[in-house]
């Protein structure tokens, strides 16, 4: 019956032309890295105490504003994923500089028509009302749950990945109120590895830390499901989600 619907909701999304568009750029991404690792980079303050230069060969996914830090780097993702529609439109121009593959919402298209290396994908709910879901294939959309990073957990799944390390994850922020809200940033930002990642005037959402924890416990246990895993070594992060094990040993274990 699942099946059934996900058929339908494919068959339904075909009849355009922007869909149909779309699904031919995402469609070469399913289960390319099939059996692979990669690390997922969150923005938490914690990538200043993290050894980053380990990651310079593995595949990445960056998010949002990774890109501030890539000149310090001297290397660039492999992915690069932001889905929030207040993230494109205020951060575009940089973001339409990303030459990596882009994953981004359909509703941010205005911003990022005609950028080629830019990927559309639909979403089906924030999970802000519902709960949180999983999707095993994003060609038929995304479940975001309030965090870009739950995002791209859904897209190394569908593109075969194995084993997720999670680094910058830290899952708390100095501010709190109404999940969603839209709200000013004072800055400087301190719930960014970059102090001036939201700075003062830009506009972002607050967080649901609860809702995210559960999207990610659903992550776990589709991961899980498949004979992977998902490993957090964020450096003292506040998730306890995931068995956390630090980034140099993360990356020395033997490989599934």
């Amino acid at each position: 019956m699942v099946l059934r619907a996900d058929n339908a909701a494919r068959a339904k999304r075909l009849l355009t032309s922007s869909g149909r568009a779309d699904w031919e750029k995402l469609r070469p991404f399913k289960n390319l890295h099939a059996g692979q690792r990669c690390v997922i980079i969150g923005n938490g303050p914690s990538l200043r105490d993290t050894n980053m230069d380990l990651l310079r060969n593995e595949f990445t996914f960056g998010l949002n504003r990774i890109y501030l830090m890539f000149e310090k780097l001297g290397w660039k993702t492999t992915y690069h994923v932001a889905v929030n529609y207040l993230i494109a439109e205020q951060c575009a121009p940089d973001l339409r500089k990303v030459d990596s593959p882009f994953f981004t919402w359909s509703g941010n298209r205005q911003y990022f028509e005609g950028m080629p290396n830019a990927v559309f994908m639909n979403t089906r709910h924030d999970g802000l009302y519902n709960g949180p879901k999983f999707s095993h294939d994003v060609g038929l959309g995304y479940w975001e749950c309030g965090t870009v990073t739950y995002a791209a957990m859904q897209l190394a799944y569908f593109m075969g990945f194995s084993e997720v390390i999670l680094v910058g994850v830290d899952h708390r922020f100095s501010v709190s109120g109404p999940p969603g809200k839209v709200v000013e940033a004072a800055g400087p930002d301190a719930n960014h590895f970059d102090p001036t990642y939201f700075d003062k005037g830009f506009r972002w959402q607050l967080p649901s830390l609860e809702l995210s924890a559960a999207a990610y416990a659903l992550a776990r246990a589709e991961f899980e499901k498949k004979g992977g895993k998902v490993i957090d070594s964020t450096v003292d992060g506040a998730l306890t989600v995931f068995p956390k094990m630090p980034l140099e040993q993360a990356l020395g274990a033997t490989r599934i």
